[in-house]
């Protein structure tokens, strides 16, 4: 069967919701055991929960990115005991705002858990990775790494980085049968956009949900589920050939807004 993940370890960070569930959920139904690591205990424990229930292998681990000890200690811990083929991170938090509006506050925390937060899990696999001589990683980049977004400043900034990571990442790490690429997703239908669309436009939320559908070219936002597809090949022993590349999934954002 392609795209088959039997007995192959993930680590998915921000699991418990959204494209990061769609992604736990997807491999775990393509046999890999699913580690979830998210701050969010409810969502991440619930998430584990139905995984393990319908595929029989999920488990959910409280885990602040930012904090590399912490990240570290899990890291080894799962490793140790089932190993380590696979490391998506998915974890990361918006900002709307130019640079005018946006304090040294809003841009540490971009930075601190989409930047530090990509970095901290990715030094804690890769020497897995090396002693095992092979691993994938998926970086969860955006198409503001490479286009420009209006009052997306400091995410544009933290998005930028997980993509030029991914790339040094990858060549560093050909000999090692490491392959690192990302995955830049346009407007994806998620809560957190709901969440923001309720807290920014209350009682707008069905024209502002069409009008955001709309930004696309394609004429609706992306489904969690795709991305989570696109996840699945890249992990899998069908794309051993590609590493160091960037896989924007945008309905056509990125060529044809033009």
């Amino acid at each position: 069967m392609k795209f088959n993940l039997k007995n192959k370890v993930a680590i998915i960070t921000g699991g418990g919701s959204g494209i990061g569930k769609a992604i736990a959920t997807t491999f775990a139904e393509m046999g890999a055991i699913v580690h979830i690591l998210d701050l969010n205990v409810e969502g991440g424990r619930q998430t584990a929960s139905e995984l393990t229930l319908k595929y029989g292998a999920a488990f959910f681990h409280k885990c602040d990115v930012t904090k590399q000890k912490k990240v570290e200690k899990i890291f080894n811990t799962i490793a140790v005991n089932q190993g380590l083929d696979i490391l998506i991170n998915n974890a990361g938090i918006g900002f709307v705002g130019n640079i005018e509006n946006t304090t040294e506050e809003d841009f540490d925390r971009l930075y601190s858990v989409n930047v530090k937060g990509v970095f901290n899990c990715m030094k804690a696999a890769i020497p897995f990775f090396k002693e095992k001589k092979g691993g994938t990683i998926i970086n969860m980049a955006s198409i503001a790494s490479t286009v420009g977004i209006s009052d997306r400043f400091a995410y544009s900034m933290s998005k930028g980085a997980v993509l030029t990571m991914t790339y040094s990442v990858a060549k560093d790490y050909l000999a090692d049968n490491i392959r690192c690429n990302a995955i830049s997703p346009a407007r994806i239908h998620t809560p957190f956009v709901d969440g923001f669309i309720a807290k920014n436009y209350p009682g707008k939320e069905k024209e502002m949900f069409t009008n955001l559908s709309k930004t696309q070219p394609i004429g609706r936002m992306g489904k969690p589920e795709e991305v989570a597809n696109l996840a699945l090949y890249l992990c899998s022993d069908e794309a051993t050939f590609i590493t160091g590349t960037d896989f924007p999934i945008d309905g056509g954002f990125i060529k044809l807004n033009g």
